[in-house]
């Protein structure tokens, strides 16, 4: 294939993206039609089935996509301390990382309201198609985590040893959580500014105020005993 006909199948394929993943956000992936995504897209149902398959390829390839972008971003951030992974890790610094990571995963969902609907179905149908397809996401950045917990950990930095996996899903939750309900907290609260820039950097502040808070442990307080700190 020449680059000009290689360039006008990654055009096809990028917009044929698009489309899904705003046809998946408006329906969920039940409700969603390959031959209104094709329409939507500008290209034929053919093209789509002949590049990813069914519509459940076409769904894992939306969401490997944001994956990728959010997996790029994490990174970046990661990137510090796993270099210094030799030294011990100061609460100031594990608290910067906590810090840098909530701005990063907030305001790529903010960015990105498709994805938080895409979300918002997965949550409302018990997560029955994300199972299905999970297993082809990479996890790196869940292994980095680990690695940073447990080096926290053994510093003292943080309350509980629960599962790192299940702690990093939680912070994710809590930024998804409030972009997806922001509809619903404009109406019962409408004196309120919410959505402006500043309305949202508040929320931000909030939210990674309430989740350093409940992460780190207070060097004041006295160290629970082995076992405990989980119950």
């Amino acid at each position: 294939m020449t680059e000009a006909g290689k360039r006008r199948g990654e055009a096809s394929r990028e917009a044929i993206l698009a489309a899904a993943e705003s046809v998946f956000a408006e329906h969920g992936f039940d409700g969603a039609r390959v031959d209104v995504i094709a329409h939507a897209s500008g290209y034929d149902k053919k093209l789509i089935f002949r590049y990813f398959g069914d519509k459940l390829g076409l769904y894992t390839e939306v969401l490997k996509r944001a994956d990728q972008e959010s997996n790029t971003l994490l990174a970046r951030i990661f990137a510090p301390l796993l270099a210094e992974e030799p030294l011990i890790l100061q609460a100031q610094q594990f608290k910067s990382f906590l810090t840098s990571m909530l701005y990063a995963l907030f305001d790529y969902l903010l960015e990105h309201p498709r994805f938080v609907r895409i979300m918002t179905w997965e949550m409302a149908e018990g997560w029955q198609i994300y199972t299905q397809i999970a297993s082809q996401f990479p996890h790196e950045d869940l292994d980095q985590f680990e690695r940073l917990f447990h080096k926290a950990r053994s510093a003292g930095l943080l309350r509980s040893d629960y599962l790192p996996a299940i702690q990093l899903s939680t912070i994710t939750q809590l930024c998804l959580t409030y972009l997806s309900s922001l509809p619903l907290y404009k109406t019962l609260l409408p004196g309120e500014d919410l959505s402006s820039r500043a309305g949202l950097e508040r929320a931000r502040e909030y939210i990674v105020a309430f989740v350093i808070a409940g992460m780190m442990a207070d060097p004041t307080e006295s160290r629970p005993e082995k076992g405990m700190e989980s119950r």
